[in-house]
């Protein structure tokens, strides 16, 4: 038996009022435009790892940065992969009960998860900021050859972290306009 994934809540145009609506288009429209970058960085890390496996294994000539490079590349991806993976709706979930309920069953259960997920950024978003401001202030860098700033790198986490809470409300304002479009329908 295939299930079809789940697609968010689409908010009727006619029942969101128009600062909800305005607020729901811009951060699609960033979570969209960050989700394309990342996606493209998957060719800069095989760009990357390329370089590395010619350099190490035809001139003989290892760049030790490449791998460590390509690990910053990989977390830039899932982070900045995050928002749009929940504006899409194509994230992991467990259809133990979901795939049986209607889609007013659905958009209750979305209401109530989104709030557990909101919760669990915020504490992922005090912990990173946290983690960032210890960067700043120690000047943290990787313990390589390399020695690259783990400043960039956190920086980004805080900021994905904060799109992802703001696509979080965008979801949640979306489900709860598609809630109350049943109830008057």
């Amino acid at each position: 038996m295939t299930v079809e994934p789940a697609r968010p809540a689409e908010a009727p145009p006619r029942l969101m009022p128009a600062p909800f609506r305005q607020y729901v288009t811009v951060v699609d429209s960033m979570s969209n435009f960050v989700g394309l970058i990342a996606m493209y960085l998957i060719f800069v890390m095989i760009g990357v790892l390329l370089l590395d496996a010619v350099t190490r294994n035809v001139i003989t000539f290892p760049l030790h940065w490449c791998v460590e490079f390509a690990q910053f590349t990989l977390a830039a991806y899932y982070f900045m992969g995050g928002a749009r993976t929940l504006m899409d709706n194509s994230h992991v979930r467990m259809d133990l009960f979901y795939e049986r309920l209607s889609e007013r069953g659905r958009a209750k259960m979305d209401v109530v998860t989104i709030f557990c997920l909101m919760f669990y950024l915020v504490v992922l978003l005090v912990g990173s900021i946290s983690s960032l401001r210890y960067a700043i202030a120690t000047g943290e860098t990787r313990f390589s050859m390399w020695n690259p700033s783990m400043v960039p790198i956190k920086s980004l986490m805080v900021a994905c972290i904060v799109l992802m809470l703001l696509q979080s409300v965008s979801l949640l304002f979306k489900h709860v306009w598609a809630l109350r479009a049943e109830v008057r329908a």
